[in-house]
């Protein structure tokens, strides 16, 4: 009976396995898909150049099914012989691509300067650090794709035309275009880096704990703000890094603010002292 039970377990397993590579496989194909639709929009809005990078912290482009990178397969650039996909620096370089870490909304770029639907001053700045290197580009919108976990992807549409009317492309399809490099963004990485593990759930307590924590608040500092004993503020933090999977508090509090319990953390991230002992603590 042991024996049969494990068979049944291993079968399981295997079943498991291909049950993952089937969906993984799927959301691929779904990928490329998407992928050949990034490329019919630009192509129908004036900006058929398309540039794209599902993680903007990775050295590994995004590729299809036969492992070649969507920027050979896919997607042209203006300068056919730039492969900015087997530069790992890139992403550092390029500000079209460097913007997409200030700013979650879509924008564009025109005259040398980088504009969104309303009055951005992270844009700003980075249009007042100096000349932008275009790599050929005469005007472009730009798609940034935040997800769970803080991957940032960025699909970028674009033109050697520096006459292009960008802004009034912007306003007539930014929208579509951001939805699509979404789609496009989250099913490739669910394909290649998915998990079927939900977010670790926190309590009140916990999370108020990282909070004033990540305000620079100490151990004794956080059990007087709280009205909690000094070894019941430890029990909170650990059994909080525990859940997070976090090998100690500065990583607890960074997976906290990641997954959205504890905002960026700083003085304004904690809420108000708590005066109240509540029952069992």
């Amino acid at each position: 009976m042991r024996l049969a039970a494990q068979a049944n377990k291993l079968l399981e397993v295997i079943g498991g396995a291909r049950t993952l590579m089937v969906a993984a496989s799927t959301l691929l194909a779904d990928a490329e898909v998407l992928a050949r639709e990034i490329v019919a929009i630009g192509t129908r809005v004036g900006l058929p150049f398309v540039a794209a990078a599902t993680d903007i912290s990775s050295t590994v482009p995004p590729a299809g099914a036969d492992g070649r990178p969507f920027a050979e397969t896919t997607f042209r650039w203006v300068d056919p012989d730039l492969r900015y996909w087997e530069d790992h620096g890139f992403a550092l370089k390029a500000a079209f691509v460097h913007a997409s870490r200030a700013c979650s909304e879509p924008y564009y770029f025109t005259g040398g300067r980088f504009e969104s639907w309303r009055p951005n001053r992270a844009l700003d700045a980075i249009t007042a650090e100096g000349t932008i290197e275009t790599y050929g580009v005469g005007a472009s919108i730009v798609a940034p794709t935040y997800l769970p976990g803080g991957v940032i992807g960025t699909v970028i549409w674009a033109t050697a035309d520096p006459g292009f009317d960008v802004a009034r492309a912007f306003a007539a399809h930014a929208a579509e275009m951001h939805i699509l490099a979404l789609k496009f963004v989250a099913t490739y990485e669910e394909a290649i880096a998915g998990s079927d593990k939900t977010p670790a759930r926190l309590t009140r307590r916990e999370i108020q704990c990282l909070k004033w924590a990540a305000a620079g608040k100490t151990d004794a500092e956080i059990g007087e703000l709280v009205a909690i004993s000094l070894p019941t503020v430890r029990f909170h933090v650990t059994n909080a890094a525990r859940k997070l999977r976090a090998g100690g508090r500065s990583q607890a509090i960074q997976r906290a603010a990641i997954l959205g319990y504890i905002g960026s953390g700083g003085p304004g991230a904690a809420s108000g002292p708590m005066r109240i002992r509540p029952t069992g603590e």
